[in-house]
């Protein structure tokens, strides 16, 4: 039987094989949340390597998987919790990024500059 923690993290790599759902997903919960995350920029510049072509598949997997588990609703740490209730989320998409930081391009960190920038309406869910 598996434990709540290995439970958490069997929903996140089922979800991380279902792209499209974690696009999806993605921008249901990033325009419910934008306005509280510090992280917003860096995580929509992982969002656009992980789901740009050029991107090779082993980092769109590891950035898939740290999507999905900002985008799954049970989190080791509430994401409602204020100030607290995104630090797992971020401590997840950064060690991600720093593993592949080579990849996100200055294209990638553009159309999320430019994404905020123009405001999340015209984003596709």
């Amino acid at each position: 039987m598996a434990s709540d923690n290995t439970a958490h993290f069997e929903r996140v790599e089922k979800l991380a094989k279902d792209p499209e759902r974690v696009r999806r997903n993605f921008w249901i919960k990033f325009k419910r949340v934008a306005a509280k995350l510090p992280f917003a920029e860096e995580l929509l510049a992982a969002y656009y390597c992980a789901f740009d072509r050029e991107t090779p598949r082993h980092v769109q997997a590891a950035l898939l998987a740290a999507i999905a588990y900002f985008v799954l609703p049970f989190d080791f740490v509430p994401d409602m919790l204020p100030v607290l209730g995104f630090t797992d989320d971020a401590a997840v998409l950064a060690t991600t990024i720093r593993m592949v930081a080579s990849h996100i391009t200055p294209e990638h960190r553009e159309a999320a500059h430019a994404a905020l920038t123009r405001g999340l309406e015209d984003q596709d869910v």
